[in-house]
C-alpha cells in the first residue's frame, strides 16, 4: 500500500477480510477498501462530489455504512449492501428551507506566495449577479497545523450565499501536504504564514468578479490569531477583521496549557516557541503587544468557558482597540467553550458577523 498523500487512518473489518484506510488527497478524504485476501480494491458506490468518512462493516461483512458530505451538502448517513450493490441514503440533514442549488461550490486552487511556493486553498465563489463585483474574505483555519477542507462549512456557505467570496487558505504550517510543508512555519508564525495570507488577498484582487478594494480576513482559534496578526503587523492589507476566539498573547496562552495536555503543549512549543526561554520573540509575534498598530474595524466572538483560548485573550484585545477608538464589536457566549456548539449561538454569531461585514466591508 503506497499513496502520494498523507494516510489519515486505517482499520480492519470485523473478520479482517477488508482493510479500510483514508487518504488526505488535496483537502478531501478519499476512502479505499482493500480485500486482504485478493489484494484488490473494493468498488465503492458512485456518489456526487464529496467525501466518505467513518466507513464501517457489519459483523458478517455483507453491509457497510458510512457518512458522506460535500462542499454544498451536509453530512448524511448511507448504507451499502455488497451483494446487491444497493445504496440507501438514510438521512437528509439539509434544512428544507435551503436549496442545494443555491450553495457555493468549493474549488481547490493554488496561488503563488511571495517566494513562488504554491499555496493550496479552497475558493468559494460568491452568489452575485453576473455584472457585480463581490467583496471577499481570506479565511484561516484553526491550529496551528490544521487544514481547510472541502467538506461542508455552514459559515463559509452562509457568507458566500450573502454575496462574499471566500478563499480558505492552507498556508505554510498546515497539515495534509507533507512534513516539510507542515513544519515550514515553525518559529515563524505571524510572519511567513501571514505573508501567505496576504498573497491570498492578491489572488482575490486578480479575479474579475472581486472588488479588490473590499477584502477582509476571518478565522477562528489560530485563524483568529492570524486575523489579529494581519491587522497588527500588516495594518494596511485588509479592510476588516473577524476574530473568532483568537489568541492575542501567546506568552499567556502557552504558559496556561495544563499539565494533562503535555503532548499538545510540547507540539505548540515546537511550532510557536517556548514562552519561558523565548519570551521576547513570543511577545514580538503576539498582537496584544502591538495593538496600537491596529486601525481597521474588527468583530470578536468568544466563548466564556473556552479552556484553550481564555476569554481574557479577547477581553484585552477588545479593550486595547476601544482605548484607541478603533471600531470593535464584541460578543461573548456565556455557555460556550472552544467552538460554538449550540445552534442558537451559531445563528446569533453568524448574523452578527454578516451585519458587521455589511456595515464595514460591503458598503
Amino acid at each position: 500500500m503506497k499513496e502520494n498523500w498523507d494516510i489519515m487512518f486505517t482499520r480492519f473489518s470485523k473478520q479482517n477480510t477488508y482493510m479500510v484506510y483514508g487518504v488526505n488527497q488535496d483537502a478531501s478524504t478519499v476512502v479505499k477498501v482493500l480485500h486482504m485476501g485478493t489484494g484488490e480494491y473494493l468498488d465503492l458506490p458512485q456518489l456526487p462530489e464529496g467525501q466518505i468518512s467513518d466507513l464501517k462493516f457489519s459483523a458478517d461483512e455483507s453491509l457497510m455504512t458510512f457518512l458522506f458530505n460535500g462542499p454544498n451538502s451536509p453530512t448524511n448517513l448511507y448504507s451499502y449492501e455488497l451483494g446487491t450493490s444497493q445504496l440507501k441514503q438514510l438521512t437528509d440533514t439539509l434544512n428544507p428551507e435551503i436549496s442545494q442549488a443555491d450553495l457555493a461550490d468549493a474549488e481547490v486552487i493554488r496561488y503563488p506566495s511571495f517566494d513562488g511556493l504554491e499555496i493550496p486553498a479552497i475558493y468559494y465563489h460568491p452568489n452575485v449577479k453576473a455584472d457585480e463585483k463581490a467583496p471577499a474574505l481570506v479565511f484561516v483555519h484553526g491550529g496551528p497545523g490544521g487544514q481547510s477542507r472541502t467538506d461542508y462549512n455552514p459559515l463559509l456557505q452562509y457568507l458566500a450565499n450573502n454575496g462574499y467570496a471566500v478563499l480558505a487558505v492552507n498556508n505554510r504550517g498546515s497539515s495534509g501536504y507533507g512534513k516539510t510543508f507542515f513544519s515550514a512555519a515553525d518559529l515563524k508564525h505571524g510572519e511567513i504564514d501571514l505573508e501567505d495570507c496576504i498573497q491570498a488577498k492578491k489572488f482575490l484582487q486578480e479575479q474579475s468578479d472581486i472588488d479588490g478594494e473590499k477584502i477582509g480576513i476571518i478565522g477562528g482559534s489560530y485563524g483568529g490569531y492570524m486575523v489579529l496578526a494581519a491587522l497588527a503587523f500588516r495594518p494596511d492589507e485588509f479592510n476588516v477583521g473577524v476574530d473568532i476566539f483568537g489568541v492575542s498573547n501567546w506568552e499567556r496562552t502557552l504558559k496556561s496549557i495544563p499539565a494533562w495536555w503535555e503532548s499538545f503543549r510540547n507540539a505548540l512549543y515546537k511550532k510557536i516557541g517556548d514562552p519561558y526561554t523565548q519570551t521576547e520573540y513570543i511577545r514580538s509575534i503576539s498582537p496584544l503587544f502591538h495593538a496600537d498598530k491596529i486601525n481597521k474595524p474588527m468583530i470578536v466572538l468568544q466563548g466564556a468557558n473556552d479552556p484553550r483560548v481564555l476569554k481574557v485573550e479577547s477581553d484585552e484585545i477588545v479593550a486595547a482597540l476601544e482605548k484607541n477608538n478603533v471600531p470593535v464589536e464584541y460578543i461573548v457566549f456565556p455557555d460556550e467553550g472552544h467552538g460554538f456548539m449550540k445552534k442558537e449561538n451559531r445563528i446569533k454569531g453568524y448574523q452578527a458577523v454578516l451585519d458587521f461585514l455589511e456595515q464595514y466591508l460591503k458598503r
